[in-house]
């Protein structure tokens, strides 16, 4: 198998489904790199090396070892019940969110609420929103008010790999910048 198949593998296991090779996660996220190794062998080629390539690979991020490289954490997107430790921050002025164009009536109508994960997952540049819209379909990505909903009280997180986290944006702090992938930014 390759490594992509392995690390959306180990994503399904850090983020959603521990259980499925016979692990837990700690209160923090993170998962003992040897039980994790071992369950992921049964199904996919795994092994320390292997590992430490995908993580160092990964062009999303996606995963942080500790310091002695014993435990392992997806960065964010969980939908267990974890705290990864975020740092609070204050955004910067706008951020964005890229969808598919299937979910514009929801958003529209309820904002961003984060469905099966803990957090909002929000993007510092239009490119970024843009790809990850792409992957759903026809492209919308919305800018989000981010000084706004700041200053509202709102808080903010940002993960080791750069992606900006919120409980939510409601529907008053959106607006669609682009819905064709040929509008200008």
């Amino acid at each position: 198998m390759s490594d992509r198949s392995t690390s959306k593998y180990i994503s399904l296991i850090l983020r959603h489904k521990p259980e499925v090779i016979g692990i837990s996660l700690d209160e923090h996220g993170w998962a003992v790199v040897e039980d994790l190794i071992a369950g992921v062998s049964r199904t996919h080629d795994l092994d320390m090396e292997t590992l430490e390539r995908i993580v160092a690979q990964d062009e999303k991020q996606r995963y942080s070892f500790n310091e002695d490289r014993t435990l392992i954490r997806a960065n964010q997107g969980h939908s267990v019940p974890v705290d990864v430790e975020l740092p609070e921050m204050t955004p910067p002025d706008v951020l964005y969110h890229g969808t598919g164009r299937k979910y514009k009536e929801s958003i529209d109508a309820q904002g961003l609420i984060p469905k099966s994960r803990l957090y909002v997952h929000l993007s510092g540049d239009t490119g970024t929103a843009r790809k990850v819209g792409q992957r759903h379909g026809k492209p919308v990505v919305y800018t989000v008010d981010a000084a706004a909903m700041h200053a509202d009280g709102y808080r903010f997180f940002r993960s080791v790999n750069g992606v900006w986290l919120t409980k939510s944006v409601p529907r008053e702090y959106l607006s669609i910048l682009t819905e064709d992938k040929h509008d200008e930014l």
